[in-house]
């Protein structure tokens, strides 16, 4: 359904919980000091936080696919204002949401490491609880999109009919063998008769006439035949498959940055000035960090001028901003292999400057030499996650844009997952030799896993460029 109401409120509890977990002394383990044993929680204490944790997941589920396609309901796709409205919404709800990153990576860690972790988790759950005064409050003024019917029954109605209808010859003529009954929706866009997947059309044939209601408006079973319209919904969706599988892979280098660049942080230099050590988590800041300049520079000054030169209303199009930010993962991955090989050398061949607590030697270069590679992993986000979203929200029919805002969300969950099975299957085949990924990353070859996954990445782009070039938009005839 096409309703993206978005409910913080489901979330504001699952805030409220993690904050008395650390405020309210019942709901914690007492606190233990350096070399005494820790108390473990209480079979209460985990109840309570798995409870938080339930709300905070069944709240984010509900806003994260919602609140995108929701925010750009309220612009007119029908006039120029609101097309490019569209069009820079996207960038602007990723600054406003990677601002909030950067904030919470450095203000929010730095009250919950060194104020208290009460106060900590206490100013999201307070700020989270004026966002639902303030979406409540608004609630009345908002483009309200109604809902009409279910996407996922439209799907399986297709494919199951079709099924059926197997046996069939393809239709000759599909303007004159194809059911099309006028077009009525309000809301969804029509859709021409495209050549792609023609084995669904057969969903769309009639094989009596019994399967038509009298007055040929209707199907008298929709399990059995479907419209033109309904099937190519359902082509939409298949044809974004590939595109969006490509964003899976990509997702593999830029998972990187919250997990091995911390690493190798904690095993170089991270004096910043005589005494202040910058914390190596920290270090994912500068991605964020590239991202939140950027968006507003390529929305307010590189646009208006590639509209000149493109002729396209986004400056660049949607496909093309999603291989820009594959290609740019690529090179930062490069990046990283080449400074983790100069860090290593450095370890080995040159004094160290201490140790970790896992007993590894702290390399003499200086962590900002991995800054530039965090930059770069940052401007391609911002290149190829807001294209990501923008492009399903304009390919999927409009009565499942829902779905269309959890699709970038599970490339980012299924990115997490194949990046964790990358690095079993590393630890598996390296592990009886020199690891490349040992806990010591000075006894490793981290470099080398870092070429894997920008090979992994020329791969991936070759891949996209053959999805680009195959791939036909919504509405498009000679698909």
């Amino acid at each position: 359904a096409n309703s993206h109401q978005i409910h913080p409120s489901t979330t504001h509890p699952g805030m409220f919980f993690l904050t008395l977990t650390a405020g309210a002394d019942s709901l914690h383990p007492a606190d233990c000091g350096v070399g005494e044993v820790c108390e473990k929680a209480s079979s209460y204490q985990l109840a309570v936080l798995f409870i938080a944790f339930a709300f905070l997941v069944i709240g984010s589920a509900g806003i994260r696919p919602c609140s995108m396609p929701f925010g750009a309901d309220q612009f007119d796709p029908h006039t120029e204002s609101g097309k490019r409205g569209i069009n820079s919404f996207f960038n602007w709800y990723y600054f406003t949401f990677t601002s909030a990153m950067l904030v919470s990576a450095t203000v929010i860690i730095y009250v919950q490491s060194n104020v208290n972790w009460a106060i900590g988790l206490g100013i999201p759950t307070a700020l989270m609880f004026l966002a639902c005064v303030l979406f409540f409050m608004g609630t009345r003024l908002y483009v309200r999109v109604v809902p009409e019917g279910s996407p996922f029954t439209t799907i399986v109605q297709v494919f199951a009919a079709a099924f059926a209808k197997r046996s069939l010859k393809q239709a000759k003529d599909p303007k004159q063998d194809l059911f099309d009954p006028p077009h009525t929706s309000a809301i969804v866009t029509k859709l021409a008769h495209t050549d792609q997947f023609r084995c669904l059309d057969k969903a769309a044939m009639v094989a009596s006439p019994e399967e038509v209601r009298s007055g040929g408006a209707a199907a008298a079973d929709p399990w059995r035949l479907c419209t033109v319209q309904q099937v190519e919904e359902v082509k939409c969706l298949i044809r974004i498959v590939p595109v969006w599988s490509t964003g899976i892979i990509y997702y593999v280098a830029v998972v990187q940055q919250s997990t091995y660049v911390v690493f190798s942080a904690l095993q170089s230099d991270r004096r910043l000035g005589s005494s202040f050590h910058v914390p190596a988590a920290s270090f994912t800041v500068f991605a964020m960090l590239a991202q939140t300049l950027w968006i507003p520079i390529y929305d307010r000054l590189l646009v208006p001028r590639l509209r000149k030169v493109t002729g396209k209303d986004e400056g660049f199009t949607l496909l093309q901003r999603q291989g820009i930010g594959i290609a740019l993962s690529t090179v930062a991955m490069i990046i990283s292999a080449v400074v983790e090989d100069r860090r290593r050398d450095i370890a080995l061949n040159q004094p160290t400057i201490g140790t970790t607590q896992t007993g590894g030697g702290i390399s003499a270069m200086s962590s900002f030499w991995m800054v530039p590679q965090l930059m770069i992993l940052g401007l391609s986000e911002a290149f190829n996650l807001i294209s990501q979203i923008e492009f399903y929200y304009k390919e999927i029919p409009e009565h499942m844009r829902s779905v269309a805002g959890a699709l970038a969300f599970c490339n980012l969950a299924l990115g997490n997952y194949l990046s964790g099975f990358l690095t079993t299957i590393v630890h598996r085949t390296t592990g009886g030799g020199q690891n490349w990924l040992a806990q010591d990353l000075n006894k490793g070859r981290l470099d080398l896993f870092y070429w894997m996954i920008a090979g992994i990445g020329v791969f991936n782009f070759v891949y996209f460029m053959i999805c680009a070039r195959w791939y036909r938009f919504k509405g498009t005839r000679d698909a």
